[in-house]
């Protein structure tokens, strides 16, 4: 009976997070003026209407057949909706708006696959799938969908603002003076990925291991726009001794020159901000690609800290002492970062010193995803999620980068340790910044 009982509120609590995390989407769909549903704000990846379908297909194929017994009603829309694009050497996508279906059939696709999977989760309806039970799958679907509230605000940042809503403004936070300084990291462990049956995670998290990292030295703060204008200033761009042969080529072919939320008009750089255009905050982390991350270590003698270290300064301590966020164990707020949907921009890097960690570097989690130089890979006993095998394993490639912390768009529930995320080397559009170490 207890056992049941504990079930069941697990199950009703993972219900209530599909319903919040179908809340945000629906949010995040609604800033959008109805005459853009169909535009296409970055080159590389879909037109919007693609994703009004896709997180509910995602839900759909996940469980409806294996998991509920489900017949599909709409299997074109099923197979139309199933998969995004990762824009690594596939060139531009070339369909058309006539293309696709009416908002109309997207929108009533979207309400039958709802009623249809919340009968069986409101039926308390169990199942398994591959070996897989209810309770992680839901949390595949829920996590699923809150990346993808992140990762669609990186494009409709990119949408005209006359082809938005207007929303209430961010908080306008006021930081000290900023004084840029490096922490020393002693030598230590570095505590990586989840131990199985310890939690979810995704198949990229696991297995748990250690790495004993030497001493290094790391920025206390993420690199903020004031310090890459010194680099553009200098010249940084047209520097071919600060750019490997790849992210060259990429740059010259893309006439890239600066970073891509920055505009200048009149002779003053501005940030495009989600919402509205403001005079480019030096004190707000810069979000740039990896290859230009990249240049500005090389420029300033540094270079990007790997995963491990990253991990170590944000996590470690000097008595050994695990902690689940770099402060400590406390549960993560507003006063700990810029994180889990508060602001639709950046803040100051110096604006929350209280989720600094063991060490004293701080805004580790939140107000940008941060590089590192270690090539996305598998941990040892790494194993593909059989009912979604390409999830992390179709990006073991060398060509997409780890990337930790998180961004002001990021869920409270990915900022676990383990979790990692990643992106290819030119893509400019996500909010990632980095911060430097010592070589």
């Amino acid at each position: 009976m207890l056992t049941a009982q504990r079930e069941s509120v697990v199950e009703g609590a993972l219900l209530e997070r599909v319903s919040d995390a179908r809340r945000r989407s629906d949010a995040l769909f609604g800033i959008v003026q109805s005459d853009a549903i169909y535009d296409r704000p970055i080159p590389e990846r879909h037109r919007i209407i693609f994703y009004i379908g896709h997180l509910e297909a995602f839900d759909w194929n996940l469980l409806h057949e294996n998991v509920f017994g489900l017949r599909s009603f709409h299997p074109e829309f099923d197979r139309l909706f199933a998969f995004g694009i990762d824009p690594v050497g596939g060139g531009l996508p070339s369909d058309q708006p006539s293309d696709w279906p009416s908002l109309d059939r997207v929108r009533e696709y979207v309400r039958n696959i709802r009623n249809s999977l919340d009968e069986k989760l409101m039926g308390n309806a169990g199942g398994q799938r591959d070996g897989f039970a209810l309770d992680t799958l839901l949390n595949v679907a829920i996590e699923h969908r809150l990346m993808h509230v992140e990762t669609l605000a990186y494009m409709l940042h990119q949408l005209p603002l006359e082809r938005k809503v207007p929303q209430a403004p961010s908080s306008s936070l006021l930081a000290s003076p900023i004084t840029h300084s490096m922490i020393k990291i002693p030598g230590g462990a570095a505590r990586l990925g989840l131990k199985r049956g310890s939690g979810f995670g995704w198949d990229n998290e696991f297995e748990a291991h250690t790495a004993d990292i030497p001493a290094f030295d790391i920025d206390r703060y993420m690199v903020t726009n004031g310090q890459f204008i010194e680099f553009m200033e200098a010249g940084g761009y047209d520097n071919r001794e600060l750019w490997g042969d790849a992210d060259w080529q990429w740059k010259s072919a893309s006439k890239i020159s600066r970073p891509v939320f920055w505009h200048k008009r009149d002779g003053a750089w501005l940030y495009r901000a989600m919402f509205d255009e403001v005079p480019l905050p030096l004190d707000w982390p810069v979000y740039v690609s990896h290859a230009e991350a990249s240049a500005f270590a090389r420029w300033v003698g540094k270079a990007l800290p790997t995963e491990e270290q990253w991990q170590r300064a944000a996590y470690g301590s000097r008595d050994g002492a695990r902690r689940f966020y770099p402060w400590g164990d406390e549960t993560p707020d507003s006063d700990h970062g810029n994180f889990d949907f508060t602001n639709w921009d950046p803040v100051p890097v110096n604006a929350h010193p209280r989720g600094q960690s063991a060490f004293g570097v701080e805004g580790m989690l939140g107000n940008g995803w941060e590089w590192t130089s270690s090539a996305f890979g598998r941990f040892p006993g790494f194993e593909p999620f059989p009912f979604y095998r390409g999830y992390s394993a179709d990006f073991f490639d060398g060509r997409h980068f780890v990337m930790k912390g998180g961004s002001a768009r990021t869920a409270a529930c990915m900022l676990r340790p383990a979790f990692r995320n990643w992106f290819q080397p030119h893509y400019q559009f996500v909010y990632a910044g980095f911060r430097c170490v010592n070589v």
